[in-house]
């Protein structure tokens, strides 16, 4: 229900503030992303009018049924689902400002060459699948420094950070040390000094664990089951390449 959307924020943003003072962190650290795939545009909106300004698509078909009636309404949109490179003309125009899951060469290549051509930039974080899951997109631990190193050298796109999916367990730990596996390499790529790379951003944490990200460091947590309710659909809607 619309009308259940200002109190499940309330319950999530209570849970956010809750484990940032665990964490010895300040609230000011972490921000609310909506992961807003299957809900309607309306729905969204009541998000928006209730203080949220961050939200995300996975598909690029939703990204633009949703934009007309969204785009009157003050937020930020990121993209966190896997960019196929035909459809990275889609992601400019409608006015994303994050893509959170560069996670190979060819597609930063050709983002760039698409920026170029419209004389635009845009921030990115590099996916890395921390859980080693075949069913997850992201590039491997072991190759993402490199893949950061090599993605810096493309003057249009701005690096900011990390994202990561972690291990979809009730096993808190398993889970957790995805998140350490995150948090280890930002520090690795600190030390670096990357030119053109910044590792402010670690996009880390969902319904289910958020508490375990922001103890291991998160700074947006993607949350929307537990805002806009549970959906009816298998995870390859959510990650099938063809279906983009």
């Amino acid at each position: 229900m619309k009308e259940d959307i200002p109190h499940n924020l309330e319950v999530i943003n209570a849970r956010i503030r809750k484990a940032c003072e665990k964490a010895g962190r300040n609230t000011d650290e972490v921000r609310l992303l909506l992961a807003t795939k299957t809900v309607s545009a309306e729905r969204i909106k009541t998000a928006l009018e209730n203080g949220q300004t961050l939200i995300a698509e996975n598909k690029v078909q939703e990204l633009k049924e949703k934009y007309e009636d969204l785009k009157d309404t003050p937020h930020e949109n990121h993209f966190i689902g896997h960019l196929q490179t035909n459809k990275i003309k889609d992601i400019l125009k409608y006015d994303v400002v994050c893509v959170q899951s560069i996670d190979r060469l060819d597609l930063a290549e050709k983002l760039h060459q698409r920026l170029l051509q419209e004389g635009k930039t845009i921030d990115v974080l590099i996916q890395v699948n921390t859980s080693n899951e075949e069913s997850k997109f992201g590039v491997h631990p072991d190759q993402a420094v490199e893949l950061t190193k090599k993605v810096s050298e493309f003057s249009t796109i701005k690096i900011k950070g990390l994202m990561t999916i972690g291990l979809f367990s009730a096993e808190t730990e398993k889970v957790r040390s995805c998140f350490k596996i995150l948090k280890n390499l930002q520090q690795e790529i600190i030390r670096l000094n990357i030119p053109n790379v910044k590792m402010n951003e670690l996009s880390m944490g969902m319904s289910e664990d958020l508490e375990t990200a922001i103890e291991e460091g998160s700074t947006i947590v993607r949350v929307g089951t537990a805002v806009f309710g549970a959906r009816v659909y298998t995870d390859s809607y959510y990650w099938d390449e063809g279906k983009s």
